[in-house]
Parts: structure tokens; sequence; C-alpha cells
């Protein structure tokens, strides 16, 4: 490794780290407890968490599959689904949560065939959900995508000639290939489905209980109260660390499992 590329990682990690230093340095650790454990953000806190699950379980349930047919096909109608897959990464997640709006919402084009069904999605947990799932998922397709590519399909063409059936190779030979991947992806999902706030507020607005995730109280707490603000911020930080190193673990795991 070049010794000239330390220069720019160390000040790479500083960008990232002094923040989060920051953040820690200035929270007002006398009335942490007090600050991080009112019911408006006990109730946020465990609301994001129960959503991030369902959402990142909606990802695994529909990525999987989306991104095994992106990798093993191709031509126009390939690419152009690729890029709608792809687009919630490169607009600004207001912009996903006024779609869904349009989508499901009241009058929206979906919406108000649901509502004379007597379903409300709009301003609701299961809202919460739909956006977390719209902005996180191509995380999780970029991932498994990419290892079912490198992982190539040899082995699954040697499965097919010996009699097994598609659904049996994709079960036991092509998903296990791909599980390192898989774990990172589900890591991505997850960590963004747990910071989701633009396209959540627009879609699903701001309920105590119903809707307000973490991020958006954190936000609300930023006007009112602004020690409040950088505790749950930093009770966020720790919580998406604790995730990240416990499915990180996991998946060095997997990695060495199958190598």
């Amino acid at each position: 490794m070049p010794r000239w590329l330390l220069l720019p990682a160390g000040l790479g990690a500083l960008l990232v780290a002094v923040p989060i230093v920051a953040m820690a340095l200035t929270v007002d650790w006398a009335n942490f407890g007090a600050l991080v454990t009112s019911d408006a953000s006990t109730d946020a806190l465990l609301l994001s968490l129960r959503t991030a699950a369902v959402s990142t379980l909606l990802c695994l349930l529909l990525g999987i599959p989306l991104a095994a047919v992106l990798a093993r096909s191709s031509g126009a109608a390939t690419t152009a689904l690729r890029s709608l897959v792809l687009l919630p990464l490169v607009i600004p997640p207001v912009v996903g949560g006024i779609a869904l709006l349009q989508a499901f919402g009241r009058r929206g084009v979906l919406g108000s065939t649901l509502e004379v069904l007597g379903l409300e999605i709009a301003f609701s947990t299961t809202a919460v959900v739909i956006a977390q799932t719209f902005v996180a998922m191509p995380f999780l397709v970029l991932s498994v995508e990419g290892a079912l590519r490198t992982a190539g399909t040899r082995f699954e063409e040697v499965a097919a000639t010996l009699g097994a059936r598609p659904g049996t190779v994709f079960r036991r030979i092509t998903v296990p290939l791909v599980l390192p991947g898989l774990a990172s992806g589900t890591i991505l999902a997850f960590a963004r489905c747990l910071g989701e706030f633009g396209a959540t507020i627009t879609f699903a607005g701001s309920l105590q209980g119903t809707t307000r995730t973490l991020p958006l109280e954190i936000y609300l707490q930023r006007e009112s109260d602004p020690r409040a603000a950088v505790a749950l911020s930093l009770v966020l930080v720790a919580v998406a660390v604790l995730i990240i190193g416990l499915t990180r673990g996991r998946r060095d795991s997997l990695a060495e499992g199958t190598a």
C-alpha cells in the first residue's frame, strides 16, 4: 500500500470521527438519563427499532428475488428496472415521501381505492414501514446483486445438470454463496431504516407512539430542547454502532465459513 494513502485516509477518518466525538463531549452527562428516558423519547426509540426490523425483513423478502433477477438477466428491460430500483438512492428522501403520498395517500392513485376497502396507509405506522423499505431496499439489492455477479453461475449450472430444480438451486446453492454480501446488505438496510427521516415525515407525519421515530423526535427536540436532541442523537449513534458491530461479526463468520 502506498504510504501517501495514509494522509487522505486519515483526513477521511477524522471527517467522520470528529463530529461524533464533539457530540459526545458536549452531551449533558449529568442529566443524560432524564434527557433520554422521557416518554416521548422512549416511544420514539422503540418505534424506530420495531419499524426498522419489519422494514428490513421486507427488504429481504422483496430485495433478494429482485437482486437475483437483475443479476441473472440482461437487456434493456433489465437496465431500466435496475435504474428504477436504484432511484431512491439518488432522489431526496422528501421527494420519495411525496411519491409515496401520491400513490398511497387518501387522494393517491391507490390510496383512494384502499380507503374504500377500509385501509388507510398514510400517516400510520404502516406508512413508516413502507417509507423505510422504499429508501432502504436499494442498499440490499446493490449488495446482493454484486455478490451474485461475483459468485458467477458455475455452481448453479453444475447443480442444474445434476437434476436439481431451480428452486432447490437457488435455496441451497445461490443463497449460501452470497451470504456475506447478503449480511452486508442487511446491515446497510437496517441502518438506513433506523436513520430514515425525510420520506417518513412527509408520508407518515409525526404522531407520538404511531409515526414519530427517533430521528423525527431528535428534529423536534432540536427546536425546543437542544440538550435533549444531542443526547438522543448519541443514543441513535450508539444503537447503530451496536447493531453494525454485532452484524459485522456475524458477517465475518459467514465469510470465513463460506471460504
